[in-house]
């Protein structure tokens, strides 16, 4: 499930960068899956001052572009934070660099020189990281929306086949109940019993083809959902293919 997702979002990403690879893979590393769970619902600037204080940007980061890509009317506004993002990681990483080169510490070195390049792209490249993001994270929400009403259907399937399958144990046990009542009986009093039983059975029979009747209604309804969604993810393809 998670390669298949992996191999989704990787798709995505390279459609929306084109033939930009680099700017594919760096952003296959700094765009969330989920931005409603993976971006901190704490405002920016509560973000920006955290980081001040531990040396971590990140968090801010990944908030601003988000925000940056909800709200293109503001795009300087957020390309300029980013920018000033970056720069704030840079010194920081720098301090920690010169901490490890005196300690020796040539794996923690190469490291540090990687993230302060992995800024120095995010800053150069800050415009076009918030007009792919802005797309990205366009069709993760709706793919999220259609996820989670997917998994509400799903769970009201569940809920109820559940009380399908508890509806006919009852019945079946009723049923076993009864014959074995009518067994105990003789004469009129049988016949009239097994008649009625015979009545239950058939009135039982019913209810079982009018809930089978029901769910291959609503198998037909998934189904017909399924194909819509379909259908709005290959027009918003083609859209993005277009613009």
């Amino acid at each position: 499930m998670w390669k298949r997702k992996e191999e989704k979002q990787d798709n995505l990403l390279s459609e929306l960068c084109g033939g930009d690879g680099k700017l594919r893979d760096f952003l296959g590393v700094n765009l969330c899956e989920n931005p409603l769970t993976a971006v901190p619902s704490t405002d920016l600037d509560t973000l920006i001052k955290e980081g001040e204080k531990s040396g971590n940007y990140r968090p801010a980061m990944d908030k601003a572009i988000f925000e940056g890509s909800q709200n293109l009317g503001e795009r300087d506004k957020y390309i300029k934070v980013i920018r000033d993002l970056a720069s704030k990681t840079i010194h920081a990483t720098e301090q920690e660099e010169e901490k490890a080169k005196k300690e020796g510490l040539t794996g923690r070195v190469a490291t540090l020189e990687k993230r302060i390049e992995a800024q120095r792209f995010m800053s150069e490249r800050a415009e076009d990281i918030v007009s792919v993001a802005s797309k990205f994270y366009k069709e993760k929400l709706v793919e999220l929306g259609e996820d989670a009403r997917r998994e509400v259907r799903a769970r009201e399937r569940r809920v109820t086949e559940g009380r399908d399958r508890k509806t006919e144990d009852q019945e079946r046990a009723v049923r076993e109940a009864r014959r074995t009542e009518t067994r105990k009986l003789g004469g009129e009093e049988k016949r009239q019993a097994e008649k009625q039983d015979k009545k239950e059975e058939q009135a039982a029979g019913e209810r079982k083809v009018a809930r089978e009747e029901e769910r291959l209604k609503a198998e037909a309804e998934e189904k017909g959902i399924r194909d819509t969604e379909k259908a709005g993810r290959e027009t918003r393809e083609k859209e993005r293919r277009g613009s």
